[in-house]
């Protein structure tokens, strides 16, 4: 687990509070999460699902599943395959077969407040128990969690600096905590390009949104990243993502930090969804921090000159700064 840094000490709960709670409406903030794992198959996640949360299992297609009016909402649960959506016949049902060797199975959560999250935890245990297998339990999984995080408001402020947080110390997160090898290898959670990076700070904390969406679309209109912002943008200025993505893009609009980083290690007893969300919340803690930002800004320029540096080098220059800060890994 990530410690805090010293002027915003973390609170006892395992999920412990965003700096920033609750949304422009009062409310506290929501945050839905995507969680991939092997060993199990979806009628039987649906199953364990109901016994341990209550709902009702429903079969919606063939690797299809819902739990409705369990304690924490609806979950879908479904082999995270384009193939789910064919035609049923033999290629299909032979491409699923071979699928399940390499292709997850898919927990998707409504938005969830803290509590929830806490309960989704306690059946993430649940599932460990049951032989749900995790990252690194084959070479060729590369399974992840999302955490589908709710934005404090539609401001410049309170979608740039997480944005520019993360951008700032990704390479940091990477190297204390590593993704697992699968993941390397896979194209999901590819960092932020340099020159993306050099282009945001070069805008700075209190730049337009407008100039953000612009840059973050010219240089890395992808969501096989970390930090996918496409859902925020797309949310927020439609026409404009979909003019730079083209109709056909599988970006759903929502207002929320698409958290990809995340492995899911859901076979490792002592894994939590709550050392992931310590992740985010870390990000978060960066950001509501002026001079934080500021200083690895700084060191980041000048760090980087005409030459662009090996990832390495810089993690270790913005542990530095972290550390100066107050931030432990």
């Amino acid at each position: 687990m990530f410690t805090a840094m010293a002027e915003t000490p973390i609170d006892p709960p395992a999920f412990a509070p965003l700096p920033t709670p609750c949304n422009a409406r009062g409310d506290p903030r929501r945050t839905g999460v995507e969680i991939e794992l092997g060993g199990l198959d979806e009628a039987r996640v649906a199953t364990l699902a109901a016994d341990h949360l209550g709902g009702r299992v429903q079969q919606v297609g063939g690797t299809e599943w819902r739990v409705r009016g369990t304690r924490i909402g609806d979950l879908e649960i479904y082999l995270d395959t384009v193939l789910r959506k064919a035609s049923a016949g033999v290629l299909r049902e032979a491409g699923l077969a071979l699928g399940r060797e390499v292709i997850p199975v898919e927990i998707v959560t409504a938005p969830l407040t803290r509590a929830d999250l806490a309960m989704l935890d306690e059946f993430r245990d649940i599932l460990r128990r049951a032989g749900a297998l995790g990252s690194n339990a084959r070479f060729r999984f590369g399974f992840g969690v999302h955490l589908n995080v709710e934005i404090a408001a539609t401001t410049s402020e309170a979608i740039l600096r997480p944005l520019l947080a993360y951008a700032l110390i990704e390479d940091w997160l990477r190297d204390v905590r590593p993704i697992d090898d699968s993941r390397h290898i896979l194209p999901f959670t590819d960092p932020y390009p340099t020159r993306f990076v050099r282009g945001l700070v070069g805008l700075g904390r209190e730049a337009d949104l407008d100039a953000v969406i612009g840059l973050y679309l010219q240089e890395t209109p992808s969501r096989n990243r970390g930090l996918d912002m496409l859902p925020i943008f797309a949310h927020l200025r439609p026409d404009r993502v979909s003019r730079a993505l083209g109709a056909d893009s599988a970006v759903s609009p929502r207002p929320a930090f698409h958290f990809r980083l995340p492995d899911c290690r859901i076979d490792d007893a002592d894994w939590s969804l709550a050392e992931e969300w310590s992740r985010w919340l870390l990000v978060e803690r960066v950001a509501a921090s002026a001079a934080l930002l500021d200083a690895l800004a700084d060191r980041w320029q000048a760090e980087h000159g005409a030459v662009t540096l090996f990832r390495a080098h810089w993690a270790a220059a913005a542990g530095e700064v972290l550390r100066a800060h107050g931030v432990q890994a």
